[in-house]
């Protein structure tokens, strides 16, 4: 039987296969309200056939949001707008929801990817954005302010308030954004925090601040919803963070209660040099699976179903994530299903497709 097409648990949320939709921002919200293409978009993935759907980075507060257009829940008009895609989804689907949520730091306030994906000015609806520390992402950029005790007590709260806000609305699964060079990532590396108090300089003080507000999430959602966290596991530059420190701290957020581990890498600095190739951030995955008993997530060029497969045979992994290869291929879990002989779940409306020789594929 195809370990890919069996049920596994994230905490203690069961899910029907090991394929999940990793978080991809969409840019096309409304002051931080869902619009009608997020009803087609997550409807069209709520229908793929994975066992987890997660949204995209979901801002906590409006400040935090990468681009004006980003996706939020801090508020009730956030709040409901959401409701309104998640009932849609849940009236067709049974697949299980998730939501990342993250806060962008000095990442933040920039226009959407294919409007050059580049700061915005106060004139062009711009922001004044925060990080660990006065350093900007890039050095022809408007620095950030350093964040203050307030600030720090603050977005902690804004956390634990959008992640309440997701279990009202029925959420699963909430994943922590702590990668890809957003404010919690900010904090972890040594290249972007300079500190001098108590959450800069050694490991113990940079890994405070996620440690904090993961905790914060966990006490403040009940058991029956997933906690998890997403990680850069390196920089991929020289002095900044790397698999040991990643290591470290995936091992507190065990502590922490956490459920999971999603395992990416980068997106902190400009200077990073990445050799990309297929499933190339899988062997942090690995790492990081000897080192915990969380469920342990492989993400990044993971496009053939054979090789999804073989990372969960050889213990590489416990689940797989697609982004990018999801909305190249929205019905990839079916195609897997096809190709592993497994069985995914597909609405009754879409049952008539399923080829004559692949019989057996739908549930």
């Amino acid at each position: 039987m195809s370990k890919l097409f069996t049920q596994a648990n994230v905490g203690s949320v069961a899910l029907d296969n090991r394929i999940v939709i990793a978080p991809m921002c969409q840019y096309s919200a409304e002051a931080g309200k869902a619009t009608a293409w997020h009803r087609i978009h997550l409807g069209n993935l709520a229908l793929s056939g994975a066992g987890l759907l997660i949204i995209e980075a979901t801002a906590v507060e409006a400040q935090g949001r990468i681009s004006p257009q980003d996706l939020g829940l801090w508020d009730d008009e956030t709040q409901q707008a959401l409701r309104v895609v998640l009932d849609d989804i849940r009236h067709y689907s049974p697949i299980k929801v998730g939501i990342q949520l993250g806060h962008a730091g000095r990442k933040a306030s920039v226009s959407a990817p294919w409007l050059g994906g580049k700061q915005l000015s106060p004139e062009e609806g711009g922001w004044q954005t925060i990080s660990a520390s006065v350093m900007p992402y890039d050095p022809g950029e408007r620095p950030p302010r350093e964040m203050s005790q307030q600030d720090l007590q603050r977005v902690k709260q804004r956390f634990v308030d959008s992640a309440r806000r997701a279990v009202a609305l029925g959420i699963d699964v909430i994943e922590i954004h702590a990668a890809h060079g957003y404010l919690l990532h900010q904090f972890l590396s040594p290249l972007s925090n300079q500190r001098t108090d108590e959450y800069g300089g050694s490991l113990e003080n940079r890994l405070r601040f996620t440690l904090e507000v993961f905790s914060a999430v966990r006490e403040a959602v009940p058991s029956s919803v997933a906690v998890g966290i997403r990680i850069s596991a390196t920089d991929w530059v020289d002095g900044g963070w790397d698999l040991e420190q990643s290591a470290v701290l995936t091992k507190k957020i065990e502590a922490a209660g956490g459920d999971y581990v999603h395992v990416s890498s980068g997106g902190l600095s400009p200077l990073q040099s990445i050799k990309v190739s297929a499933g190339y951030q899988v062997p942090f995955a690995k790492a990081l699976r000897q080192q915990t008993s969380m469920s342990v997530i492989a993400v990044g060029l993971i496009t053939e179903p054979q090789h999804a497969e073989d990372i969960l045979q050889h213990g590489e992994a416990d689940l797989i994530a697609l982004a990018r290869g999801a909305l190249y291929d929205p019905r990839w879990p079916w195609h897997a299903a096809a190709a592993l002989h497994g069985a995914v779940h597909v609405a009754p409306q879409y049952r008539r497709a399923e080829p004559h020789g692949v019989k057996g594929t739908v549930k």
